[in-house]
């Protein structure tokens, strides 16, 4: 192998190493694209809302799709497994809303930061966690708290 050719085949073997490692990325889908199970449970959803868009992505190696929805003027997103079940919903909620020590904790947390959204976060039909986004500066982080305002034994 000549020089030019093995630099030439070394530099793709970093490059697909470095497109392997990246953090995994929606692909945007048409309610069409979605299988039989996952467009029954889309569309049970989505009764009430309006459709912003479908997606999947796979993380950790398994598959997951996702309805972006519009729901009495805020978000609400919901990661459906390939069989049809809910995995995750993703709801966003009015900071003047949440129960005080969840408020507290989030407030406390951001800091000198202004949260600018909040999502509760419920997995398998259970709250398990509110997450705020947080700006500081040009600075953007991420918070969460238990649904009891405590912190979490892991980021969910």
């Amino acid at each position: 192998m000549t020089r030019c050719n093995l630099m030439v085949a070394t530099l793709c073997v970093i490059a697909f190493l470095a497109g392997s490692s990246a953090p995994a990325q929606e692909k945007h889908l048409k309610r069409s694209d979605l299988p039989p199970a996952v467009q029954k449970t889309a569309d049970e959803q989505s009764k009430g809302a309006t459709v912003r868009g479908y997606g999947s992505e796979v993380e950790g190696g398994q598959l997951a799709y996702e309805v972006e929805l519009t729901v009495n003027g805020h978000s609400r997103d919901v990661t459906i497994a390939p069989d049809g079940s809910v995995l995750e919903i993703e709801e966003e909620v009015a900071l003047a809303a949440l129960p005080a020590a969840v408020r507290e904790a989030l407030q406390q947390q951001a800091g000198s930061g202004t949260i600018t959204k909040v999502e509760s976060l419920t997995k398998q039909g259970k709250l398990v966690a509110y997450e705020a986004q947080v700006r500081t500066g040009t600075k953007r982080s991420e918070i969460q708290v238990g649904p009891d305002g405590k912190p979490l034994a892991h980021p969910e």
